[in-house]
């Protein structure tokens, strides 16, 4: 029998998470900060340092041109220092601060406002030498080589929290299917940037196809584009919406790096019956989601082949935003919005999933105040760092954005 109930009664213990953490859990960083996402790690390449983004304010919107600060925190001192300003940044993700090959190559984006473009930025923080990116990141390839992006400026019509923001009346919107928007692909070497799948292509090309009568009349998005562990495929979601509502449609679309073998892994018909969070598995060749795939309610946690085949409940009930260890695949780390798990309100529980056994672990909890505006959610967003030893997960101490740092290597080597 899963240890669930149990385990909760644990996880409630534990709800003043920042106060009273577990010996194994550490809290980084306070003030507003927050680590990227749950696809990266913000562990440096060596270990040493933690890389974080700090928002310059948490009651409105971001304003175009206003700085947030990307953060570098020593982890074994827990020293921290700013090392930039930004002004390509929003709620959920902050400037989508991220490692590239080594120590010495650290991305975010930035914005410049004489021409409201976003761009990334390479930079040193040892040094602070930086050079500007032929284009945005999302997600830095795992060999440092690459970056991919889709259009972030327009990021927000899809949803909000992801991209940079510029000013709305210079920001339009996407009528049909487009072909100067869509995944793109920066060669850091060169520092080049091309536009491997166009919204028009992705529409075109993808099998099984995601056609639709009138395309015209829809507003088409890609939101969010990511490395499978290998670096040989990219998923991406694809969005389309009638124009002037609210009724938004979204497949799982993956691809080779060149843009080629364009694939739909989670069709709209699926994912319509309740879904979110969609990632790559250790292996490179499945995804893992929380998808609703028996009609009852709740989701489960599935695995399914890139181009759609071998689709599968691996646990159940999913929630949050789960990933698997990269060196010890049985393992995923997730956590949960409010309503998915019974736990009580504030509470987001990071869970701690063994497949081979079908049982989980609370190993913490994060202080998630309640959603009243969903721009400004605090989302936990629990990471492995490359090893699969440590977590990374935000979480709030005293009202305010903060990082925390869990070593699992204990509950790792337990059967």
């Amino acid at each position: 029998m899963k240890k669930i109930l149990s385990l909760f009664i644990v996880c409630l213990n534990l709800a003043v998470c920042a106060q009273d953490l577990p010996k194994n859990v550490r809290m980084m960083s306070t003030g507003n900060v927050i680590h990227r996402f749950f696809d990266t790690s913000p562990i440096s390449p060596s270990g040493k340092y933690l890389a974080l983004f700090r928002f310059p304010y948490n009651d409105h919107s971001p304003e175009p041109g206003d700085n947030g600060e990307v953060i570098l925190v020593n982890i074994k001192t827990g020293n921290e220092k700013v090392i930039a300003k930004t002004k390509g940044w929003e709620f959920q993700l902050g400037a989508n601060v991220q490692w590239g090959a080594s120590d010495k190559e650290l991305y975010f984006n930035d914005v410049d406002t004489s021409t409201w473009k976003g761009f990334a930025v390479k930079m040193n923080p040892f040094t602070r030498e930086t050079i500007r990116m032929a284009s945005t990141v999302f997600m830095v390839s795992p060999n440092g080589k690459k970056l991919a992006t889709y259009n972030l400026e327009k990021s927000i019509f899809a949803q909000v929290g992801y991209g940079v923001i510029i000013p709305k009346e210079i920001n339009k919107k996407n009528i049909g299917l487009v072909d100067d928007d869509g995944i793109i692909i920066t060669d850091i070497a060169t520092n080049t940037s091309k536009l491997v799948a166009s919204v028009k292509q992705i529409y075109e090309n993808t099998k099984p196809s995601i056609k639709v009568e009138n395309p015209d009349n829809y507003e088409y998005y890609c939101f969010q584009v990511k490395w499978n562990p290998q670096g040989t495929r990219l998923l991406t979601t694809i969005q389309w919406t009638p124009s002037g509502t609210y009724n938004r449609n979204r497949a799982v679309i993956t691809m080779l790096p060149d843009g080629s073998d364009i694939r739909t892994a989670i069709s709209s018909e699926q994912w319509s019956k309740g879904g979110h969070h969609v990632n790559w598995a250790a292996d490179g060749e499945h995804l893992t989601m929380n998808l609703n795939v028996n009609d009852k309610s709740g989701l489960e946690i599935i695995s399914v082949k890139y181009d759609g085949t071998d689709l599968k409940t691996i646990y159940s009930p999913g929630s949050g935003h789960p990933s698997s260890n990269p060196k010890k695949s049985n393992y995923i780390i997730t956590d949960a919005y409010a309503g998915e798990m019974p736990t009580k309100a504030g509470f987001a529980p990071i869970r701690l999933i063994n497949l081979a056994n079908q049982t989980e672990t609370t190993i913490a909890g994060a202080d998630l105040p309640e959603i009243k505006n969903f721009e400004f959610r605090v989302d936990a967003h629990p990471a492995w760092d490359k090893t699969g030893r440590y977590v990374v997960f935000n979480g709030t101490y005293n009202g305010t954005r903060s990082v925390y740092m869990a070593d699992l290597k204990k509950l790792l080597k337990a059967k």
